[in-house]
Parts: structure tokens; C-alpha cells; sequence
């Protein structure tokens, strides 16, 4: 279905550029806000982009102005940072959020969605990880993604504004045409650093730990390609407007766990070369296993992920870095 105008909040950055492209080919009307500290003006083509902060005052002041939909991306997002820095976190993933989310509800605006995290539940008890599971996080990104998750509940409560919060796994991938993908700098996402030290002469990627309780003694993630994210964001987009959720939170991920060095075989395998590794010590915050149970989303909204295989999801990551080995500059 159409929904009205929708506010992308960090759409220029590696999961929100894929989100405006597929809301594009929906054919949404829809516009972006973003600093443009970590995203990037090519990977949104025309799509109409602010350049600001999300919370800017002067942003803030008519800038949600006929919005119906939010779809919240901003943030910072890296555990081991989170770690030393957790004021900035705070400062910016909640603080700052609370200021957007209450000057959306001035705004009359009707549902948001909001992009969370893994990293709500801590250390798991069991996996997969459903939506009941306790959520005790381990770092300050995990706690502040889980405290903005609460204030939505809450608004929900007190305003009757709509929400869906969609937990994120791994993020990983590329668009299959190649045209978008993930250019960080620093970068510290494992499988694009894991296809940059498949480069002749490359410095070796650091291997965080090799004494967890998993097969092999690395940390064990699930994987979602980018694209499926995207999809589930207009699906969460739909239920809004169709009014089949209050205030819901749902995990996004593959169902299958993949340790880092099965990770590293996979790059090898499709690229052909063996990345450049060596150990390093664990990093703070860092869970050994989080994999997702993706029922709930599945039953609710429809949602399934199009590009399960992980060799899959890594043969478009590899697509895109050698399209673009130096990202969009």
C-alpha cells in the first residue's frame, strides 16, 4: 500500500541509502535528513537530502512538518567505541532521539520505525534469540538502543504514536546491481575488512578472540543481507499505516550462525583468495553467539529474508568493493 511522506533520518548511510532505494522503487514519497559524517550524498542519487543533524534546533523547527513516517537510522553503532566512549552514545542515541521523538509527536507524525539492535539482549541464554528473550546488554550501544526502544513503548502509551523497532542481526551485503554498498572509513565491519585483506600485500584483519565457548573459539553471528532489511523496513512501514501494530518490536536475522573464521572461509571461497588474519585480544561488550529467531516478524508483517546464503550475501559485498575500492570517492 502507499504510505503518506516519510522522513528518513541517516538515509545516506550504508543501511539507510539501501532503505531510500527500496522505498524508492515502492515509490514512496519520501525525503532524508542526514550530517553526512558517515553517509554519503552518491549512495541516495535525487532522493531529496537535508544536510544536519537529526536533532539540530534548527532542524528540528519545521522540519517534520507534514511528515507521516519516520524511519529513525541515525546512530552511532559500534560496540567497542561505545565502550570508551558512553557519553557519546548516550548523547547522541538517546538523548538526541528523545528530541526527535517528541518533536515528531508535535508534529502529528503517525509511526516511526526505529532501527535497533542485536545488541538489546546481552549475553543469551539460549538461541535462537526470540523477542521475549531478557534483554540485559552488555555495552552502552546495546543500552541505549534498548532505552529508546522503552520511550517508544511509553509514547505509545501516553500518545497513541505508533512504533516498530526492528533488531537488527548483522547487517551485511551490497545492492546486487553493485551501484550502492558499505563504505565506512574507519571501517570496522568484518566482511568488508575481510575482502580488503584479500589484497596482495594487505595489513592482516585482527581476529577479536579465539577463546569463546563456541565451534571454533570465535565470536558466532548471524548475517542478513542489507537488502532484506530494507524490505522489512517497508513492511514495518505498511503495518503502521494499515494500523496492525501499537508498539512492536520484531528481529530481523537469517536463523543460522556463522563463527568468524567460517566467515573467512567464505570470503575465500568466493573471492578466491585467503584474507590476512591474526589474533588479538577480545574486545569489551562483545557477546560470544547472538542468532536470531525471525518467527515473529515472519508471522506478523510477512517478512522472510530473499538472500539467506551467506556465500550469497558476501558475492554482492564482493561485487560492490570491486566496483568501488575506494567506496564513493
Amino acid at each position: 500500500m502507499k504510505t503518506g511522506k516519510v522522513l528518513v533520518t541517516g538515509g545516506a548511510g550504508y543501511i539507510g541509502s539501501h532503505i531510500v532505494r527500496e522505498l524508492n522503487d515502492a515509490r514512496r514519497d519520501l525525503r532524508i535528513v542526514d550530517d553526512l559524517s558517515q553517509g554519503h550524498r552518491a549512495a541516495v542519487g535525487d532522493t531529496p537530502l537535508t544536510v544536519a543533524g537529526f536533532a539540530d534546533a534548527e532542524f528540528l523547527d519545521g522540519g517534520l512538518d507534514g511528515v507521516d513516517y519516520l524511519v529513525h537510522m541515525a546512530a552511532f553503532c559500534e560496540v567497542g567505541e561505545s565502550m570508551n566512549a558512553p557519553a557519546k552514545y548516550y548523547a547522541n542515541n538517546l538523548t538526541a532521539s528523545l528530541a526527535l521523538l517528541e518533536a515528531a509527536r508535535r508534529a502529528g507524525v503517525r509511526g516511526i520505525v526505529f532501527s535497533s539492535t542485536a545488541a538489546v539482549y546481552g549475553e543469551p541464554e539460549s538461541t535462537p534469540i526470540d523477542e521475549d528473550h531478557p534483554q540485559r546488554p552488555t555495552n552502552p550501544y546495546g543500552e541505549t538502543k534498548l532505552a529508546f526502544e522503552r520511550a517508544l513503548r511509553w509514547y505509545h502509551e501516553a500518545h497513541g504514536l505508533r512504533s516498530v523497532a526492528l533488531r537488527y542481526f548483522n547487517a551485511a551485503g551490497a545492492h546486487p546491481d553493485g551501484s550502492i554498498g558499505e563504505d565506512h572509513a574507519p571501517e570496522t565491519h568484518l566482511i568488508p575488512r575481510l575482502l580488503r585483506a584479500t589484497e596482495q600485500g594487505a595489513e592482516p584483519m585482527s581476529i577479536f578472540g579465539n577463546d569463546y565457548e563456541t565451534r571454533d573459539g570465535t565470536c558466532v553471528r548471524d548475517y542478513v543481507h542489507v537488502c532484506d532489511l530494507a524490505r522489512a523496513h517497508v513492511r514495518a512501514l505498511d503495518a503502521l499505516a494499515e494500523e496492525r501494530v501499537g508498539a512492536e518490536a520484531f528481529n530481523l536475522g537469517n536463523g543460522e550462525g556463522f563463527s568468524v573464521l567460517e566467515v573467512v572461509d567464505h570470503v575465500e571461497r568466493v573471492t578466491g583468495r585467503r584474507p590476512a588474519t591474526t589474533s588479538a585480544p577480545r574486545r569489551a561488550g562483545d557477546p560470544a553467539t547472538l542468532v536470531a529467531s525471525s518467527e515473529r516478524i515472519a508471522r506478523q508483517l510477512g517478512w522472510s529474508a530473499g538472500h539467506p546464503e551467506l556465500g550469497e550475501i558476501i558475492e554482492t559485498a564482493w561485487r560492490w568493493y570491486r566496483a568501488h575500492p575506494s567506496g564513493y570517492s
